[in-house]
């Protein structure tokens, strides 16, 4: 079913120039660290994934530095520990792009494809890489469960899927439909949130099984 904003292809063009702020970080980064990745990261998984992983934007360090989404900054250690042990991935996570792991059912990607500044994409940049993240979800055909990581990943999705961004349920654990698809939305997995507590990874975990046993069946929607 294609998502009414799909209207671009899934993955933005490694030097994507649609937002000039993002654009301009890009290129300083690429001035200061040329061996990094420096671009537009690509999503990152298996395109016969019935579960989307939807983050907020790349981090300078993480995914603009290697080139594959949460690796090599804090956030890729919960995530991909947590995928490894509910069976969405398979192999060891190194934090490096070249690890050998691979991601089953399960594909990851970010609603703002460009490394933004302080780690905050503006709304007009939320906007203008939300026909990405539509082309994205409308590509994976057996797509039934979306995580996203965070409030702003969650209206993102929403909005992708031309809804608006009050129709789902905000906070850590919530669940709802968002058309043929089943939403379930975490805090970020960033520093912040795990080493106040915010989020644990028991919490984190939970949400897991909860995508693991929608995908099997064996949950109704609640």
């Amino acid at each position: 079913m294609p998502t009414p904003e799909a209207a671009a292809p899934p993955e933005a063009p490694r030097d994507c120039p649609i937002c000039p702020r993002l654009t301009a970080y890009r290129e300083a980064n690429r001035a200061a660290h040329p061996d990094w990745f420096n671009g537009a990261a690509p999503s990152f998984g298996d395109p016969g994934a019935r579960l989307l992983v939807v983050g907020l934007a790349p981090g300078r360090t993480g995914a603009n530095r290697t080139g594959r989404p949460f690796t090599g900054d804090h956030a890729g250690l919960l995530l991909y520990e947590t995928l490894i042990a509910a069976g969405f991935a398979r192999g060891p996570y190194e934090a490096r792009a070249d690890d050998g792991l691979t991601l089953i059912d399960c594909m990851i990607t970010n609603a703002v494809r460009c490394a933004p500044p302080g780690n905050k994409p503006a709304t007009t940049e939320e906007a203008a890489c939300r026909p990405f993240l539509a082309s994205r979800i409308a590509a994976l055909p057996r797509l039934k469960v979306i995580v996203t990581l965070g409030d702003v990943s969650r209206r993102n999705v929403l909005r992708a899927l031309g809804l608006k961004a009050s129709a789902g349920i905000a906070g850590h654990g919530t669940e709802f439909q968002a058309g043929r698809y089943t939403v379930l939305n975490s805090y970020h997995c960033s520093r912040l949130n795990t080493n106040t507590g915010r989020l644990t990874p028991a919490m984190f975990e939970a949400v897991f099984a909860r995508a693991r046993t929608l995908i099997a069946g064996g949950g109704d929607f609640r």
